[in-house]
């Protein structure tokens, strides 16, 4: 059994056998244990348009309830794994090791390790750069590379992959962007259900 955490209530983790779901309604934040984690925290406050979100509707950078920190405690706590958008600055906020774009498990003194990979390799519309942090013993080995951004064919997310400004790639919508993979979700369970 593992836990889901800060998971959309019908997404893909969502009735799957040996998977306890954790949506805005239970408050993932007050999860105690006892099963490794697959840790989603909202990342709109930590993320590179953290900035403009704080100047448009001054939801000011960090403050996100406690959610990435009471991910992270859980990750840490019973074991699993963690994601949140490439450059978060909750790695920089939480001291976190930061990932190499072209692969492997970097370890920090946290012993916890991170990792880059791109949801696009795992059949996400877009490249969705994403950073893993994981604690405890399974770390497999992922679809490493990167793709820059001006070379990778893959759709634009919403939350904006840095193109030249004259460039018209179609756009993904927020909630298609926002979704996890069906194959990057197995991914971070095998993770998860290795990590004790």
């Amino acid at each position: 059994m593992i836990a889901a955490l800060f998971v959309e209530r019908g997404g893909v983790y969502w009735d799957l056998p040996g998977v306890d779901p954790w949506d805005e309604e239970r408050d993932a934040r007050k999860y105690d244990g006892p099963w490794a984690v697959v840790a989603h925290p909202p990342c709109s406050r930590w993320c590179r348009l953290a900035g403009l979100v704080e100047a448009r509707w001054g939801h000011m950078r960090g403050e996100d309830g406690g959610c990435f920190e009471s991910a992270l405690r859980a990750v840490r706590q019973f074991g699993g794994v963690l994601e949140h958008p490439a450059f978060s600055d909750a790695w920089a906020a939480f001291r976190l090791p930061v990932p190499s774009r072209y692969g492997g498990w970097q370890g920090g003194l946290c012993g916890g390790f991170s990792c880059y990979a791109e949801q696009g390799r795992y059949g996400h519309p877009a490249k969705k750069a994403t950073w893993l942090y994981a604690y405890g013993r399974s770390r497999p080995s992922l679809l490493w590379s990167h793709d820059p951004d001006q070379k990778s064919t893959s759709l634009v997310s919403w939350c904006g992959n840095h193109v030249s400004i004259a460039e018209r790639r179609p756009r993904v919508g927020k909630a298609k962007a926002a979704a996890t993979p069906i194959a990057f979700r197995d991914v971070l369970i095998e993770i998860a259900r290795g990590a004790k």
